[in-house]
């Protein structure tokens, strides 16, 4: 009989936690910027005041230059921590909203 024991099986790995959501369709914005083309209702982003056309400039400290930018920065942020979104309105204003990032189910 062999003396070797079977390998003990991996530990299961642990949960990731829930990630964030802004409830937002974007697109790159052909400048700085993620284009907003879809807001879902009810959604954190429609909560916080974004509209198609609103240009995502930054959330929290993470500049957003792209959609990817955005994808990633959201990645980042804590579902139920309320963050600063800055937007570019369609008709040029710039404005800073309060965003709570939902939990993605």
């Amino acid at each position: 009989p062999s003396a070797q024991a079977a390998p003990a099986a991996a530990p299961a790995p642990a949960p990731a936690p829930p990630g964030a959501t802004l409830g937002v369709e974007v697109v790159d914005a052909g400048k700085p910027g993620a284009l907003v083309v879809g807001v879902h209702v009810p959604g954190s982003g429609y909560a916080a005041g974004l509209i198609r056309g609103d240009v995502v400039l930054q959330l929290g400290s993470d500049r957003v230059d792209t959609a990817a930018d955005l994808a990633r920065a959201v990645r980042r942020a804590r579902p139920g921590k309320a963050v600063l979104l800055t937007v570019r309105h369609s008709g040029g204003g710039y404005q800073q909203l309060t965003v709570t990032p939902g939990v993605v189910t």
